[in-house]
Order: C-alpha cells, then structure tokens, then sequence
C-alpha cells in the first residue's frame, strides 16, 4: 500500500496540533471577568450618584437660601405700597394739601399686548371721552415703557370692580386702593402749593430709588411740594400676597404699613389766602400780606391760577391748551415772577431816602404841572401849586420827586431801595423768583452801556423806566417803611420768635412817612375809596400806575386789555401800630383804581371776616361763581369748543413751566422800551376800567385823561 506524500502530512499535524492548543472559557473566568467590568461601571455610577448627592446638598444647604428665594418668588409677589405724604398745614393746621383715599388706575406701557383693546375696555368702564384717550394714547408712546402712568382717579367702587374683573384680557393695567394727593381750595394755592405727579425718567436716572416707578407713586413737581420732596415723602409700605402661575392673587400672606411723611406747617393763613384769591375775581394780579412782627407771610395769591388738582391727575390736553392760549396767563406766579414798573408805590421809600439825605420834609416846591430840568419840562401828572413831603406823598406829586431825585442823586436814592428789599431775592423755599431791577448809573452803564441821562432821573424817580419789582418786594419794603425795622419775609412756621434789626430811621420820620400813607386814604388822597369800613382801624397806603405801552399806542385806561396801564397799591394797618403789610398789583387794570378796593376788601377780611365775607358774596354773585366754578365752567365751555386741532400737551409737566418762566423773563423787559426817554405821568385818581365793580362804595366818574409829556 503507498504511504502519503509527506507535505500533506505535516500541513494535517499541523492543523491537529493548532486545535489542541485553543483556549480553554471556564465559567469561573467568565465570572471574574464580569466582576471586573462591574466594579468598573459601578465606581463610576457610584461616583455620579455621589457628585450628584452632592451637588444636591450643596443646592438643599449651602444655597438653600438662594433657592427658597427663587422658588418663593415664584409663589409670593412682593410689592411697595406707595408711602402717603404728608400733610401741608397752614399756620392754624388746617390742610392746604392733604390726601384722600380713593381708587385709581395705572398702566405700565411695556406690560400692554393689545393697545387698542385695551384702551377700548378702559374707554368703557371708566367712560373716558377722546380726548381722555387719545391723551392716554400719546402719553403711552412717549412716555419711558417702565414708567407707570395713571389712567384715572377718584372712581367708584363699581368702575374699580369692572376693572378688576377684567384684568386678564387687559395685561399691564393696575387698579389699585391707595390715597391721592387733594387740595380743597384748588386754584386759589396753585402756585404757592404746586402739585404733584409722576418722577420721569430724568429723575429716576438721578435717584434711582424703586419707589419712584412704583405705580401710583407721585413726587413734587412744582412749588412748595417739589421744594419739601425729602420732608413729605414719608416710606414705603410692602405687601407679600401667593399668587398663581399666571399671576392670580390667591391670598395676602403679610404686609408692612408705610409710614406717612412729616406735614410741613407754613406761615400761610388758609382763608385769608382763599379769600385773597377769591377778591382778585375776573382780574389779573397778585396779593401779599405779611405779619410786620414776624415777617410771616399770611397771604401769596396769585390769580388766575390753574387746578392743582388737575396737575397731579395729569394734565389733559384740552385743558393744557385754554390755560396756554389765556392771555392773563394762569400758569404763572405773579407773586413772584411778575415783574412790573413799581410806579408811584415807590414815593414814600423815596421820601424816606430824602429824609436820610438831610431833605427837610418841610422843603417846598412849586408844581406848575410840571417841572423844568434842563432845558427839558418834564409833566406832572396834575397841577398841584405849593407842595411839601407830605403832599408830595398824598396828592402823589411827580414834579415834588422830579426835583429832590435830581438834587440828591439817584444813585444815592437806588442805594437806599435796594436796602429796602427792591432788587432782592428772599431766602424762601421756592423753586425761584424774579428779583427785578433798581436802575443806577452804575447799572445802566454796565447793561446799557450808555451813561445816566436827566430823564432816567425823571422816569426812576416816580417807579418808571427800568425800575421793575415783583409784588413780594413790595410788600417787603412796606413793612420795613411802616415799622422802621428791616423786616425779613418767612414761610414756614417756627416757634422761635424773630427780631429784626433797626433800618436806621430816627422815629420821627417813620412818624411823618406813616401820616403821610394815611392821608392817601384818609384824607386828600388819592385812594378815598380804600378807606376801611371800620371805625376803630385805619389802612395807609399808597397807589400806584405803571405805564404800559406809550400815549401814542393808548391812554392806558381804554382799549385793548394788554396795552391798559397796571394798578397798583401798597398799605399797613392799624396806623398807629401797623401789624400788617402787604401790596396789591393788578396786571392792565387800567390805574391804581383796580387795585385799592381789593387791599381795602382784604383788610377789612383779616379785621372782620363776616363783613369782608359780605362784599365777597356780593361781587361774586355779579362774577358768575368762586374761582373754582368759573375755572370749572370755563373749562366745560372751552371742551364743547374744542376740535381735533388741540395740540396735545407736553409729554413732561416741566416743560409747560419752562416756557412759563421764559415767557415770564420776555414779559419783564418790555417796559425797557419806554425807559430811552420819559414815562408820560398817570393820573393817581384814576379807576381801573377792566375790573369788575366795587362791592363797598360807588364808582366815581372818570377823570379827565392825563396828556403828561415832555416839551
């Protein structure tokens, strides 16, 4: 038999030889082997789960504040409850600016979805008319998106509930119960209080205070709410309420009452003020009273004036644009930014100043109607033959202060106003006041840069050409006249008395200045009309004319409102031991007489109430209504009027002031134009024409028409 070939037989040994030697797979290898991998995947999910045990109590320990907070925010709402002001008291405590509860409505622009129904919905239920809206409207495009904006106050119950009730399809709009800044006498303090209103961005980009975007949160804007911001803001309250995922308040968990602001208690007597504002009636003008003993300040009316009730609701357009087109100007505060050509107010302080200068009160002139300085006749404004001081005062001679002015100079007469308060800003708590003009050579070279000429003499010297001070300085240099003593004015009620320094005057011509005053009123004066209805007090004072516009535009007594000549009157009482002092000026009234009757009215009010109260009711009964009725009616009639041209008013309330105050500086620098040559002299007897008539004594009939002018 053949043997195989011997390659074939080593490639089969070969491959028998390779499978004896495959590995052997027990179970206890398969086993330690699955142990490894185990180990292996377990280390590491044992070291996750002990990273995340960790984690875990880091987060439930470490930041379990953090994290409680968070989960707590978004159960509990927290918000601040706007604080409630405080109180501005007059000097008795009765409220000149208080609070009232109420319910409001606010909206935050960035939180609207649907402007259109929203402002549908608001139309609705808190029966908005289109000029509401369409306000509404602007306010919310122009406004900062955070920046709440009220929608309306004062609502019933029931728009408060519909409001309410319809929250979710009207997101970003806030009823709320809170309280709202009230003025119970309105108009009659709207310059002195101010008002309040929403801080814009400006001021919240100043103080970055929470509080100031808090919705309902008002701040002082103007008077003395903005200047007593600090004292009358009072704190925060908060309140914690559980609310729902959509924002559904479930429940109150906690809440921390505000604390109210301190009242700030004034000098201001609240009826005198009221009353004050009131006799202004259909003029326009300002009154002043002071206490001489104190140098409070009892009375700063301004009229017309404008609702600060209406201010700190926010200001519509409709009635942003009657008070802007009124010619009398409501929104300015003529106590303190009406600047006007004393006029012949001035004459007792000049006296005085004679009298300092070494002039003999018994020192006579001749006024032959006038009086030759130069090769210049200056006219008087009558012809009052032999005149002394005293007659220079009470018949109101301009040819008398011609005269002395000339020979004692007037640089030495404008030293002496001005120590006695003309030209000089108050320390008071006000946003600010115009201090006006005493010209000098000095001054006139400095402004002018033109040198004193005879005539500036001539106009100064009866209160005309660049003369110029507001009604405040007026009643300053009254009662510094009146009692000798450099009176400084107050407004803000302390228990510390005062006492004031003496002017320096001997005793004997502060005597004969103060008969003087009397006589204009008591007795061959020029103000007969002005004389008290009371038997035991008598009033001094002094009348006063401030030429306008010149003898070729108008007489000052006719015509066109604007181009009559202003009235004024300054005055004290009791004469024996004047206790108070104040002035009246009435803006184009026409003379002296528009102003006199409403110092007499307002005198015989501080005396005797229930009789001043009488003339009072009587002239209001002829004027259709208190200052607050008319304005209300007014602002009806000019609504029903109104079309879709109103302008819509500033998006800021500052700007309306701004422009008030510019308008009020241009306003002050018209009579320069009739100070480069002489002021024609106005007849001191004269009434107003424009007021209304007088409550207490007949109107006398016209005097003839002064033609004063230089030859």
């Amino acid at each position: 038999m053949a043997r195989p070939a011997p390659t074939a037989a080593r490639q089969g040994g070969a491959l028998m030889a390779g499978l004896g030697t495959r590995q052997t797979v027990s179970s206890a290898k398969l086993s330690n082997t699955y142990d490894r991998r185990s180990f292996v995947l377990g280390s590491v999910g044992g070291g996750v789960g002990v990273l995340l045990a960790a984690r875990m109590a880091y987060i439930a320990i470490a930041e379990n504040e953090k994290y409680e907070v968070e989960a707590e925010s978004n159960r509990v709402n927290l918000s601040l409850i706007p604080p409630r002001r405080g109180w501005i008291l007059d000097r008795n405590g009765a409220p000149l600016a208080s609070n009232r509860a109420d319910f409001r409505v606010d909206l935050i622009p960035e939180r609207l979805t649907d402007k259109d129904r929203t402002f549908a919905v608001l139309a609705e239920v808190l029966e908005l008319d289109e000029y509401a809206v369409r306000d509404l409207a602007d306010k919310v495009e122009t406004s900062p998106d955070f920046q709440p904006l009220e929608v309306a106050t004062g609502l019933s119950y029931d728009q408060f509930a519909a409001i309410s009730v319809r929250l979710p399809e009207i997101p970003g709009v806030i009823p709320q119960r809170g309280f709202s800044r009230f003025y119970p006498t309105g108009p009659t303090v709207g310059h002195l209080i101010g008002y309040v209103g929403p801080a814009n961005a400006e001021e919240y980009e100043e103080e970055a205070n929470p509080l100031l975007i808090t919705p309902g949160y008002k701040i002082g804007k103007d008077g003395l709410e903005k200047q007593f911001e600090q004292e009358l803001r009072g704190k925060p309250g908060a309140r914690r309420v559980e609310v729902t995922a959509g924002g559904r308040i479930v429940r109150d968990l906690d809440t921390r009452a505000d604390v109210q602001g301190d009242p700030v208690r004034l000098t201001i007597d609240g009826p005198l003020q009221d009353y004050a504002a009131r006799r202004i009636g259909l003029e326009s003008g300002s009154v002043v009273v002071m206490d001489c003993n104190t140098g409070e300040l009892l009375c700063m009316a301004s009229m017309p004036s404008f609702d600060p009730n209406s201010f700190s609701s926010g200001i519509g357009s409709v009635e942003y644009a009657m008070l802007r087109e009124d010619e009398r100007v409501p929104l300015r505060n003529k106590v303190l930014k009406g600047l006007y050509p004393p006029g012949s107010t001035v004459k007792p302080m000049h006296s005085m100043a004679f009298l300092q200068a070494g002039i003999s009160p018994d020192e006579k002139i001749v006024c032959g109607g006038g009086r030759r300085i130069g090769n210049r006749f200056f006219r008087c404004w009558s012809n009052h033959g032999v005149v002394d001081m005293a007659k220079g005062i009470y018949q109101s001679c301009d040819s008398y202060f011609y005269h002395f002015a000339q020979q004692v100079g007037f640089a030495n007469v404008a030293n002496f106003a001005k120590s006695m308060g003309l030209q000089q800003e108050f320390p008071l708590p006000v946003t600010s006041q115009f201090f006006g003009t005493v010209p000098s050579p000095a001054w006139l070279r400095e402004r002018h840069d033109r040198e004193w000429q005879p005539y500036d003499t001539v106009n100064a010297s009866i209160g005309q050409g660049y003369y110029l001070a507001n009604p405040l300085q007026l009643a300053v240099m009254t009662s510094r006249l009146a009692t000798g003593l450099m009176v400084e004015p107050s407004l803000v009620k302390s228990d510390k008395p005062r006492v004031f320094k003496s002017a320096g005057f001997e005793p004997e011509n502060v005597e004969y200045v103060r008969r003087a005053m009397s006589d204009v009123v008591n007795g061959p004066g020029t103000a007969g009309r002005a004389r008290l209805p009371l038997e035991d007090i008598l009033m001094a004072g002094k009348t006063g004319t401030a030429q306008v516009v010149g003898l070729n535009i108008s007489d000052g007594r006719s015509g066109p409102w604007k181009y009559r000549d202003h009235g004024l009157f300054v005055f004290f009482a009791p004469l024996e031991k004047p206790r108070y002092a104040g002035a009246v000026v009435i803006e184009h009234g026409g003379g002296s007489g528009s102003a006199y009757p409403i110092a007499r009215d307002v005198m015989t009010f501080l005396f005797d109430p229930v009789k001043g109260l009488e003339a009072l009711r009587a002239l209001e009964e002829q004027w259709g209504g208190t200052a607050q009725e008319r304005l209300t009616r007014k602002y009806a009639a000019y609504a029903a009027a109104a079309g879709e041209d109103v302008p819509p008013a500033p998006t800021r309330d500052e700007e309306i002031f701004d422009r008030v105050e510019a308008e009020a500086r241009v306003a002050a620098r018209k009579p320069e134009a009739l100070a480069t040559g002489s002021v024609s002299s106005r007849n001191e007897t004269s009434s107003g024409v424009s007021g209304p008539p007088d409550a207490a004594a007949p109107t006398p009939s016209a005097p003839t028409r002064d033609v004063g002018a230089e030859e």
